[in-house]
């Protein structure tokens, strides 16, 4: 197989651009310690608001919830593990704050070096269940070249479905 008709490549973002896992868990730590909160496992606790991901998008997908952003979406899971965490005392703005750790995330250390390389050749774009806003923010926080952000948000369908591809191809004039 040869690249040589290739233009652009996208990119899923979150666990293989950024490093969620770890960001999260440094967002809880912050968290914590300006909040006084202690006994969480914050590893734990980014792991679970993870998990929330996919049973919320597929809420979506069965018409049970109409298409909803995924920062919505985080910010149910949150609610949610904050109470299975047993985690009280959080102002509205102090979880509308935490729940903009999603937006803050850190790149893999050879992310941003690798992505700069390949737009050397390429259109480097995002292909990205998260929300346009999200994603921007990212690219901007952790120094993300991107020339184009396409999200799932884009096409009102979350990935797999073959839209989310498909309507990538064609903004991107593919």
């Amino acid at each position: 197989m040869t690249l040589e008709n290739v233009k652009a490549l996208t990119f899923d973002v979150f666990g293989t651009v950024v490093d969620w896992r770890s960001s999260i868990t440094r967002e809880g730590e912050k968290l914590a310690e300006a909040k006084g909160i202690t006994g969480v496992d914050w590893a734990e606790f980014a792991t679970a608001w993870r998990a929330g991901y996919g049973p919320s998008m597929a809420k979506v997908r069965t018409g049970e919830l109409g298409w909803t952003k995924i920062d919505v979406l985080h910010r149910m899971i949150l609610d949610e593990i904050l109470a299975r965490f047993e985690i009280t005392g959080l102002s509205e703005d102090d979880k509308k704050e935490f729940n903009l750790a999603w937006h803050r995330l850190t790149p893999w250390p050879d992310s941003v070096s690798g992505l700069t390389r390949l737009k050397k050749g390429y259109i480097i774009s995002t292909l990205s269940n998260g929300n346009i806003a999200l994603l921007t923010n990212m690219a901007k926080n952790g120094g993300l070249p991107w020339d184009v952000i396409l999200s799932a948000e884009s096409v009102n369908h979350y990935k797999p479905d073959p839209e989310t591809y498909l309507g990538a191809a064609d903004l991107l004039g593919l």
